[in-house]
């Protein structure tokens, strides 16, 4: 069993699509963004989550953009996870064998998403068919209920499926449910927060590790809101995260949050990731 010992900042990245119309998934740019984040001191990289729109491509895709990121972190020294969740289960399983045999950091697996875990008792069945296929890889469940609708509570879930999946380290936990959030937090754990506009709460609570959009654009702000919560400055952390909400709420003005989040990185970043893929889209803002 490999360790995983990660602990900080993990930007969940955006894929890159050429301009072409199928809008092909373009690999040329991965070491030049691994560079960029890493300029940014973001150690740490999720690649096919939500905001890399992994559910939008296909199986073949998924291991390129896969086999890109694992070239770019191991020459700029990040950490990686990958997300192999959102597809039919056997599907999920050959991604779950190849991320194994290609090396990657970690796994992060989402919920099965037509029939959907009702119980702790089927997530942790699912999961752990799942995570038989990785055994040597440390293994995460991606809790992101206001997209998978599978609504378990964490705490519960997580002292079962312990018991029977061994290479379960942690989640990701992408909820504004703070209190059971906070409820996950034992040693031993790694628990992810997925969610930026409470990052200040979340660290107050307990929470050292996150995976957030907002990384890719803004990390220095949320190294400001760790720190001056971490050294009691609570004012200043509360200030720093009224500005970073007031980001996110101008950032999405412009469409749904990854296509916000993807058109806000396109614009800060000397990089072009080209747009999200259908059905995301932009909003038409009519300037008055």
């Amino acid at each position: 069993m490999n360790q995983f010992t990660f602990k900080g900042l993990m930007a969940p990245v955006f894929t890159a699509y050429h301009s072409n119309k199928n809008k092909s998934v373009n690999c040329e740019v991965i070491d030049s963004y691994a560079k960029y984040l890493k300029q940014k001191k973001v150690e740490a990289v999720l690649v096919n989550g939500t905001s890399g729109e992994g559910m939008l491509m296909n199986v073949v895709e998924r291991k390129q953009v896969t086999e890109g990121w694992k070239k770019a972190c191991d020459a700029n020294d990040i950490v990686l996870m990958v997300q192999i969740g959102g597809a039919p289960y056997p599907d999920v399983v050959e991604l779950a064998i190849h991320a194994e045999k290609l090396g990657v950091d970690a796994v992060l697996c989402l919920p099965e998403l037509y029939f959907k875990p009702k119980t702790p008792e089927k997530l942790t069945e699912y999961l752990k068919n799942v995570a038989i296929n990785c055994p040597n890889t440390p293994f995460f469940y991606y809790h992101i209920p206001m997209f998978s609708d599978v609504n378990i509570h964490m705490p519960t879930f997580l002292d079962m499926a312990e018991k029977s999946i061994p290479n379960l380290r942690g989640i990701k936990y992408t909820s504004g449910d703070l209190d059971q959030g906070s409820a996950c937090l034992k040693p031993g754990r790694c628990i992810f927060l997925g969610a930026d506009s409470i990052l200040c709460g979340a660290v107050a609570a307990g929470f050292d590790s996150f995976i957030m959009t907002t990384l890719n654009i803004y990390p220095e702000i949320s190294y400001e809101i760790i720190n001056c919560v971490n050294n009691g400055e609570l004012q200043a952390a509360r200030d720093k995260q009224k500005e970073l909400n007031t980001k996110i709420s101008n950032i999405l003005k412009h469409g749904d949050w990854v296509t916000g989040m993807k058109k806000a990185f396109n614009e800060t970043c000397h990089l072009n990731l080209g747009e999200t893929r259908a059905p995301l889209t932009y909003n038409k803002i009519t300037e008055c």
